[in-house]
């Protein structure tokens, strides 16, 4: 696909070297290029206010921004990605306070129903407000904000934070297609409505995304910790919601069927136009150790590439995505390490799909 190339940018790739030192210049992946030089943009969001269990995926985007100048370039199926551009918006410090401000606030809340209290509890009742219309206030910024870069004909994809912030995206994508079908990769089904109280719960972004009518499709890969009421929404939704366990995934390598054999059959349901939502637990726990509520199973790295891959090749096209709960400790990076390679992969590949490299 032919594109105009400014020759700012075409002097930026005539004299960086991809196999020299990642340089500290606060770019992702230490790539010389602007925003608007670049063809993906990321919009990175440090919120972890509904966090169920650990915290740690609010400083996500900082971090994997500091890993990714260790990351090499080279692509041995898509040599000359890098060249496309990959730039993260900064990182708003409004965003920041406010996830610390409300993060306070949801622990009380979520304190106050572990010890047996009610989501009804009068005392709950301004907290609960709060919290809620923060996340309003959040999908509101990331529809706005992806809708800005959308019109300028960029890639986008949301890096969390916790899972609940691409529904904006979500919601900015339903304005370009009329339909368009999900790919959920996830050790849970994040089907539901109002988790603990909060409207906009990391484990109800996929409730909330079946209310949005142009998704067509969703493909649910990986899942294997999730409530009777999710397994009922999946079986009544009539075909929406496919399910790929883990359990079954397993069991059917088990008796013989190929990872590619079982990659057609994810992929079957999906329509042309595809949304990746990818939370990292989705991944083996030794691959993401730090995650808020890891779940033992899961999906190797290159497992899950290689179902991209194929959703790739034929022919469908990746229009965003989301890469959520990256969530490394204080003291162990690897967590980043890991997300930011698959934060390339899954960039480069979106950009193959489109056309872009």
């Amino acid at each position: 696909m032919n594109k105009i190339v400014s020759k700012s940018k075409l002097k930026k790739i005539a004299e960086y070297d991809p196999s020299d030192i990642g340089l500290l210049n606060n770019n992702l992946f230490s790539l010389p290029f602007t925003v608007e030089e670049s063809d993906v943009v990321v919009i990175p969001m440090p919120w972890e206010v509904t966090v169920s269990y650990r915290a740690g995926a609010g400083r996500g985007p900082s971090t994997m921004l500091n890993a990714s100048s260790q990351v090499d370039l080279y692509d041995e199926d898509i040599k000359d990605a890098w060249k496309s551009g990959i730039a993260m918006l900064p990182i708003s410090s409004y965003w920041l306070k406010k996830n610390n401000q409300l993060r306070e606030k949801a622990k009380k809340c979520i304190d106050h129903l572990e010890r047996g209290g009610s989501t009804h509890d009068a005392k709950l009742h301004d907290l609960y407000a709060e919290i809620n219309e923060g996340g309003c206030e959040l999908n509101e910024y990331v529809e706005r904000e992806s809708l800005k870069w959308l019109k300028q004909g960029k890639s986008v994809c949301v890096l969390g934070g916790e899972h609940s912030v691409p529904l904006g995206f979500m919601r900015a994508l339903a304005k370009f297609y009329p339909n368009y079908s999900m790919l959920h990769l996830d050790a849970h089904a994040d089907l539901r409505k109002a988790y603990e109280g909060f409207e906009f719960s990391h484990a109800s972004i996929q409730y909330n995304a079946t209310q949005i009518k142009q998704i067509d499709q969703f493909v649910q890969v990986g899942i294997r910790d999730y409530s009777e009421q999710e397994a009922d929404r999946i079986q009544n939704s009539k075909g929406r919601v496919i399910a790929f366990t883990d359990r079954d995934i397993k069991r059917k390598i088990y008796e013989g069927t190929s990872w590619k054999e079982l990659c057609i059959a994810i992929i079957e349901p999906l329509s042309k136009n595809v949304y990746i939502s990818f939370d990292i637990d989705a991944l083996d726990p030794s691959l993401c150790p730090h995650t808020g509520t890891p779940v033992p199973g899961g999906l190797e790295f290159e497992q899950v590439f290689y179902l991209i891959e194929i959703i790739v090749k034929s022919g469908r096209k990746i229009i965003g995505f989301d890469l959520c709960e990256v969530a490394p400790s204080k003291n162990d990076d690897w967590d980043s390490i890991v997300g930011v390679r698959a934060l390339y992969r899954l960039a480069s590949l979106m950009m193959k799909s489109q056309g872009k490299v």
